[in-house]
């Protein structure tokens, strides 16, 4: 339970921190400060956050498996648009093919670690009266 009480509380602080941080980009740019243009490239990176943040804590097998492809596709999103490694949508593809290969070879032992199912579904919103 502890655990569990860990990673809510850092999957909150973690949205409160994201929605902070647009909130002060919006603000700067109406206050013609920074031009928020300018940081739509790096929008892509809040993928890779959402995905780190769904692999640490108390995740589910799938849930930690889901948080590594989140994550890709926010890299890979990233890498992309800016150039990097001569990467384009064209030629990427094949990365697909990769991700696709480790989920699902990471999966099982994810599962075996942190078990199948996601456990705080089972404690949310049910009447264990006190059990």
């Amino acid at each position: 339970m502890k655990n569990e009480a860990s990673y809510d509380l850092r999957r909150q602080v973690l949205w409160g921190l994201l929605l902070v941080g647009l909130g002060v980009a919006f603000l700067l740019d109406q206050m013609h400060i920074v031009a928020i243009e300018s940081l739509w490239h790096y929008a892509p990176l809040l993928l890779v956050v959402i995905g780190i943040n769904q692999t640490i804590g108390y995740p589910s097998g799938r849930e930690f498996a889901s948080g590594l492809w989140t994550a890709f596709i926010g890299l890979w999103l990233f890498a992309v648009l800016e150039g990097a490694f001569g990467l384009t949508f064209a030629n990427s593809w094949p990365l697909f093919i990769i991700i696709s290969g480790v989920t699902m070879a990471i999966r099982p032992l994810a599962e075996r670690k942190f078990g199948k199912y996601d456990h705080r579904i089972e404690h949310k919103g049910g009447n264990d009266h006190g059990h």
